[in-house]
């Protein structure tokens, strides 16, 4: 995540298809390349390969590395191409069905999508609901969008706009992760040795095949909820891959299930949440919410006119999903090792690279100190929400979709006359709606019942 925030700047200044390419491929490659550091370091790359360090680092611990290294690696791509057709078969169906809908349909649409953030991350539904509400607050700030009046600038002209979306990524995330790794401890790293072959025989692939398929499912269901994120597709497809095995005692110990169900499932979450983004404009994660960025500022406006507008943009998207799967199963074949040696880097030397790439990234955004100031304090925000267990997820997706929910539901009233009934007489809406309520009461239950 970081990478990408710190690499969003590099592309104001190349071509936006170019650009896109660049920044997708970073986000398959993020994703994939974390499991080479958690496998042979348990130092895992990215959120999303926690749980192949489970079964990832007691294999090559004991003295199979390049079997568990090939199991990850030719998981991730079977994920990553299957996540990758249901994208290219998705995505403009999904851009047509969105045509259909009015103001009201797409208010209750996001309404829904910011229900699901109660179950964002490894928290408690309070938490989740809190962190989206103060990503809501945050996008406040600004005109508003009937009235065009002012509100909560206190009187900072540079606050008429409200926050930019990209200072605020980057200070949520790389400068909250600075500050995490200053206060934080420096961490032993452990290395395994041993020389088996990362190429995996046809004959293991073919018990695996029904794992593959399920796993990848997953991910890629997972990934088209807003805010989910692939390590929350990881545990779940873990989970089921552990409750279907016939050696469940086997997870947790260098088990082949529990590498390929986790890594299938984290990079079909890549292809699945860029499925909502480019086809209604809603982003399926925080790095589409990074993405989501780049496309406004390149002028491109997801959803149906996209398609319409930019086909070459969401055609550069979806080949380089496709493109960057292949690649990464490439170069993680060949140099894994490598690789992993990138991680032992210490944090003296790096910090002070990032930090500097930082107040570059935020200034050169529109040549304002301001957006400096905006990115240290959400910086500072950002840590603090991670020192609390708040998920910055849920945060980023409160903060993109409020101005969506607002200027829709401004838009429907206009229309209506004032009148909020469209809402529950539109059978779209009010089925969204329900769909919405049911899953915050469901999650009310299942918190209640748990304690």
């Amino acid at each position: 995540m970081m990478l990408i925030a710190l690499s969003l700047p590099l592309t104001f200044t190349m071509e936006p298809v170019s650009g896109l390419v660049l920044l997708v491929a970073m986000y398959v490659g993020a994703v994939s390349g974390g499991l080479i550091s958690a496998t042979l370091l348990r130092m895992p790359g990215t959120p999303a390969a926690v749980m192949t360090t489970l079964d990832g680092y007691p294999m090559a611990s004991a003295g199979r590395p390049g079997r568990a290294l090939g199991l990850g690696i030719g998981a991730s791509l079977v994920g990553g191409l299957i996540s990758w057709l249901a994208l290219w078969q998705l995505s403009e169906p999904m851009a047509d069905w969105s045509t259909k809908l009015g103001p009201f349909e797409l208010f209750s649409l996001v309404a829904l999508a910011l229900a699901l953030l109660a179950g964002v991350g490894e928290t408690t539904r309070a938490r989740g609901l809190l962190a989206g509400g103060l990503g809501v607050l945050a996008a406040m700030p600004g005109m508003h969008p009937a009235t065009g009046e002012l509100r909560w600038t206190f009187g900072i002209t540079e606050m008429n706009e409200g926050f930019r979306l990209i200072p605020v990524l980057i200070g949520m995330f790389a400068i909250g992760k600075i500050l995490e790794d200053v206060m934080g401890k420096e961490e032993k790293v452990e290395t395994v040795s041993g020389d088996d072959s990362p190429f995996i025989p046809l004959g293991t692939w073919k018990k695996q095949i029904v794992n593959l398929l399920r796993s990848s499912g997953i991910g890629t269901l997972i990934g088209v909820l807003p805010g989910v994120g692939a390590n929350i597709g990881s545990l779940a497809a873990y989970v089921s891959a552990k409750r279907a095995s016939k050696q469940p005692e086997e997870f947790g110990k260098g088990s082949e299930e529990g590498i390929v169900a986790s890594e299938s499932a984290n990079n079909a979450t890549v292809g699945g949440a860029l499925i909502p983004l480019i086809a209604l404009g809603i982003p399926g994660s925080v790095i589409g919410a990074v993405l989501l960025g780049a496309l406004i500022f390149h002028g491109l406006i997801p959803g149906p006119l996209l398609f319409r507008n930019s086909p070459e943009a969401v055609h550069a998207i979806i080949g380089t999903v496709l493109v960057a799967n292949v690649m990464m199963y490439l170069i993680m074949l060949c140099g894994a090792r490598w690789i992993a040696r990138l991680s032992t880097v210490p944090k003296q030397t790096l910090l002070p690279i990032v930090a500097g790439s930082c107040l570059w990234g935020a200034y050169a955004l529109n040549g304002l100190w301001f957006d400096v100031v905006v990115m240290l304090v959400f910086g500072l925000v950002g840590w603090k929400m991670e020192k609390a267990k708040l998920p910055l997820a849920a945060f980023v997706i409160g903060f993109v979709l409020a101005p969506v929910a607002e200027e829709n539901l401004c838009a429907g009233l206009m229309a209506s006359g004032g009148s909020y009934a469209p809402l529950l007489t539109r059978p779209i809406s009010i089925c969204l709606l329900l769909v919405a309520a049911a899953l915050l009461l469901r999650k009310k239950k299942v918190t209640a019942q748990a304690t």
